[in-house]
Formats: C-alpha cells, sequence, structure tokens
C-alpha cells in the first residue's frame, strides 16, 4: 500500500479509538496543457491529470455528523449532515469544500450517512493546479461511497462546479472537476465545455516530459479579475451579435469573422475576445499537432497562448513571463506557457526527456537571478483520474 496512505490510516486509528477505514478515495490536481479562460466561454480545454493529489480515508458514524481531520493543517472540523454551514474565515475554511459537496448532494437528494475522514494532499495550493477542485471531487467520491450510491463521471463533475459556485463562492468552469473526474493515465483531455463531450487524446510517453512550474508569487488578483473577464467577454458577445445573432458565445465566432468586425468593438473588450476566440483555434490545432506526431508544433501554439494571455487578456505577471523566458532559454523546451487563472501561480513546458535535468537546474537559478524568488519543480506525467480505493 502507498506509504500516504499508511501514514492517513495510522492517522484515522489514532483519532477514532483504533477504528479501521471503510473508505479510501483519490482525486489528483491538474495541469492545462492549453486553453486558458476559455472554459466559461463554452470553449475547449486541453488539460490532464497530474501526479499530485487529495487523498481521504472514512468511516461510517451511527448520526448525521461528519468529522474531518485535514494531516496537512492538523486541524479537525465537525459539522452536520444537513445544511453545513459556510465558514467565512478562520482555522476550518480548509474543510468548506467538503461542506460545499455535502450540502449539494443533500440538496440533489443524494443519500448521505455520517462519516469519519482524514484528509490529506500534495497539490499545491494557490498554485492553478486545482488543489480546490481536487478536493471536491474527493469529498463527493467520499460521501457516494459511504452510502454504495453510483453517480456517473460528468454528474460528479457538474455537482463539483455547482458545490464551489453556490457554497464556495467562486464562478467557476467546469474543466478541473471534470479532469479530476475523467482523467486518464498518459492521455490529455479535449473538452468541449458546451456539450461537455471529451476525447481522451494520447501523450508521448517517452522522449517528452511536461515540467510544471511553480512561481511562488502569490495570486491576489485573481478572484476580481477573473470576474472582470467573465464580465468583458459577455460585453464582447453582446456587441458582436448585432452583427452576428446567432452567436451565444465567443467560442461560435470565427478569427475571421472577428477580425471582420474587430473595430466595433472598445479595444479592452477587443483584445479579450482576440484571446478567447484564438485561444480555441489554437487548441483545436494543437490536438491535430500531437496525433500527427508534431511536438514541435504543438510547443509553438503553448508559446503563441502566453504570449497572447500575456498581451490579450493581461493575465500574466513578471513572474509568470520570467519562467517562460527562462525555460526558452534551455535547448530542447518545445513549448512554454502560463496555465491557470493568471498573476502567478504555474507555468507548464513540453520538454525532451534529455533535456529535463538542465531545466530543473538552468530555470530555477535563471528565474531567481530575476525575481529573487525560488521556484518549486515538478515533472509529472499525465495521471488518471480520480478512484475508490477501497
Amino acid at each position: 500500500m502507498d506509504s500516504r496512505i499508511l501514514e492517513l490510516v495510522e492517522q484515522y486509528r489514532s483519532l477514532y479509538g483504533g477504528a479501521e477505514p471503510e473508505i479510501i478515495v483519490r482525486a489528483p490536481g491538474r495541469v492545462n496543457l492549453i486553453g486558458e479562460h476559455t472554459d466559461y466561454n463554452d470553449g475547449f480545454v486541453f488539460p490532464c491529470a497530474i501526479e499530485r493529489d487529495i487523498l481521504m480515508v472514512a468511516g461510517r458514524r451511527t448520526d448525521r455528523q461528519i468529522r474531518a481531520y485535514a494531516l496537512n493543517f492538523h486541524q479537525s472540523t465537525t459539522f452536520p449532515l444537513d445544511n453545513p454551514p459556510h465558514i467565512p474565515q478562520g482555522r476550518e475554511r480548509w474543510s468548506n469544500y467538503l461542506r460545499a459537496m455535502t450540502s449539494v448532494f443533500g440538496n440533489e437528494g443524494i443519500p448521505l450517512i455520517g462519516l469519519n475522514c482524514v484528509a490529506w494532499g500534495d497539490v499545491p495550493t494557490g498554485a492553478g493546479l486545482s488543489s480546490s477542485a481536487a478536493m471536491l471531487i474527493a469529498a463527493g467520491y467520499l460521501l457516494s461511497a459511504g452510502t454504495e450510491t453510483e453517480i456517473a463521471p460528468v454528474l460528479r463533475a457538474v455537482l463539483a462546479q455547482k458545490a464551489e459556485r453556490e457554497f464556495v463562492g467562486v464562478n467557476v468552469g467546469i474543466m478541473d472537476m471534470y479532469i479530476s473526474v475523467l482523467g486518464k493515465k498518459d492521455h490529455a483531455l479535449l473538452i468541449d465545455t458546451r456539450s461537455l463531450t471529451y476525447e481522451a487524446v494520447p501523450l508521448p510517453t517517452a522522449g517528452v516530459s511536461i515540467v510544471i512550474a511553480d512561481t511562488n508569487k502569490k495570486r491576489g488578483l485573481v478572484d476580481s479579475e477573473y470576474n472582470t473577464r467573465r464580465l468583458e467577454c459577455e460585453q464582447a458577445v453582446m456587441l458582436l451579435q448585432a452583427r452576428l445573432p446567432e452567436i451565444t458565445a465567443l467560442r461560435d465566432v470565427t478569427l475571421e469573422q472577428f477580425e471582420r468586425y474587430a473595430d466595433s468593438l472598445p479595444a479592452t473588450v477587443r483584445h479579450r475576445a482576440r484571446h478567447v476566440i484564438s485561444e480555441n483555434e489554437r487548441v483545436l490545432e494543437s490536438v491535430q499537432a500531437l496525433k500527427s506526431g508534431n511536438i514541435e508544433r504543438f510547443g509553438e501554439l503553448m508559446d503563441a497562448s502566453h504570449e497572447s494571455l500575456r498581451s490579450d487578456y493581461e493575465v500574466s505577471c513578471d513572474e509568470l513571463d520570467a519562467m517562460v523566458a527562462a525555460a526558452h532559454s534551455v535547448e530542447g523546451v518545445f513549448g512554454s506557457r502560463m496555465t491557470g487563472a493568471g498573476f502567478g501561480g504555474c507555468t507548464v513546458s513540453l520538454v525532451a526527456d534529455t533535456a529535463v535535468e538542465t531545466f530543473l537546474q538552468s530555470v530555477s537559478a535563471k528565474y531567481t537571478e530575476a525575481t529573487g524568488l525560488k521556484p518549486v519543480i515538478y515533472v509529472t506525467t499525465a495521471a488518471q483520474g480520480a478512484e475508490r480505493l477501497r
């Protein structure tokens, strides 16, 4: 058994009178290879699950209470299954994701039973690798396992999105939850966020590595700027509908149509729309490049995505740009871009296996020299999505 699980089981026994946990679940974080800020515009995204996850172990209780312990924070919480209260601030805020899924399950009529549980994760928080989605999905698996309730995978993602929007209070797209549930080992998923259909696309299993570099820049503007970008995209749709009445989202606008009517949009709105529309086209082209084995073209599209996010969508920052520049200084890097909401967090790079060691040393040194910050760099492969292990 995984040593991490053994530690969780031992912690569970210590907390709950020597009892053995009946349920073990895991849910991974994710990295988006390309397709940023397109999901809330009904567009296309191309993420994969990563080898960092949230693990939870649990046993059933005889009352309608959840008692949970977060090993990362050494903190416990207890709350009722029925109408669990939201924690606006303080020590127990981490439990809002478990409370959120409990609330949504209750509202949806999904059976619930009291649980004792212990949680631990190595998905870094605030890095743009979807620790929150992993926690929501893991909590959903835990709760459904308690009553042996079967839930379809896509519905799990939809319920988790609902939980983060309505309980946690962040108006997120569905990509993070979707890939945490449906991720497939050695594959990325092309997800159509309008139809919620997907295609698993094989990633190279030799010769190329996915390298995630955490800038360690605290992201302070994400929530307010995220909401602003959503409003700007909605304004673009509303204005373009005067010329293109059939559209309902930027996903429906081709680059050719955009160029034809771009001058009718205010400058800022025009830039935002250009990013989303061109990014959707880059996602689709990148999938075709991958299928044809053209890693060089995939990397070029990653680079173009970063430039668009920097100049048109304006969600990059000096630290992300410095990390991308450091990556490009290494021979064997096919492409590099910011990933996640922006204003800090991580970059993702496709790196030839022969260049990974050089990347780890050179990029770290160059980034620290440029910013004064020490990065954390992870080498990963595409991992399996969420699962019940016991």
